[in-house]
C-alpha cells in the first residue's frame, strides 16, 4: 500500500480549527470536498459518526484515524489534519488528539481499506514521525514527512 497514490497535498490541513469530535470529522471531510471529491458531505459525516459509535478511532499518543465506507466513492482516499491545541476525541489514552488521518473507502472495498489502515497505524507508531508532524512548519513539510515515512515503512 502506497499512500502517495491516495493522499495528495490538497488533502492536508495543517491548522484545524475544530473544537469537538463532530466538528473535526466535518472539517476533515470538507478538505476532501473542497479539493474536488464528489461525495455527499452529510452521508460521509454520518458514516464516520456511526463508526465512532462502535468505538473511538482515537488510538492514543495524540493520534486518531477516523474511517468509513462511503457509497458514492470510487477510490480509497486519505486526508490529514493537525490541531495544535488538540481536540477531545475519546482517545483510548484519554488525551487530546493532535494528528488526524481520515480514511474513506468505497462501500464495496475490503482489502485495500484494511491495508491502508494498517499502513497508517504502523507509520504512526514511530514517535519520531509523530514529532515531525507536530513540529512541521508548512503544509509542504507535513506532506513530505508523510510521504517519506510511507516509503520507509513496509506493510
Amino acid at each position: 500500500m502506497r499512500l502517495d497514490q491516495i493522499f495528495k497535498i490538497e488533502f492536508l490541513n495543517e491548522n484545524l480549527t475544530s473544537n469537538t469530535k463532530i466538528d473535526v470529522l466535518a472539517e476533515l471531510t470538507s478538505i476532501l470536498i473542497n479539493s474536488g471529491l464528489k461525495i455527499d458531505r452529510a452521508k460521509a459525516i454520518d458514516v464516520l459518526q456511526q463508526r465512532e459509535k462502535l468505538g473511538s478511532t482515537g488510538i492514543g499518543d495524540g493520534v486518531a484515524i477516523p474511517h468509513g465506507k462511503v457509497s458514492d466513492l470510487h477510490e480509497l482516499i486519505v486526508a490529514f489534519g493537525r490541531s495544535k491545541k488538540g481536540i477531545a476525541f475519546d482517545a483510548i489514552d484519554g488525551k487530546p488528539v493532535h494528528l488526524f488521518f481520515l480514511l474513506l473507502a468505497p462501500e464495496n472495498s475490503t482489502g485495500q481499506h484494511l491495508k491502508a489502515l494498517a499502513k497508517i497505524s504502523k507509520m504512526l507508531k514511530t514517535p519520531n514521525f509523530r514529532k515531525k508532524l507536530i513540529d512541521a512548519r508548512t503544509t509542504s513539510d507535513l506532506y513530505k514527512a508523510i510521504i517519506e515515512q510511507n516509503e520507509s515503512c513496509p506493510v
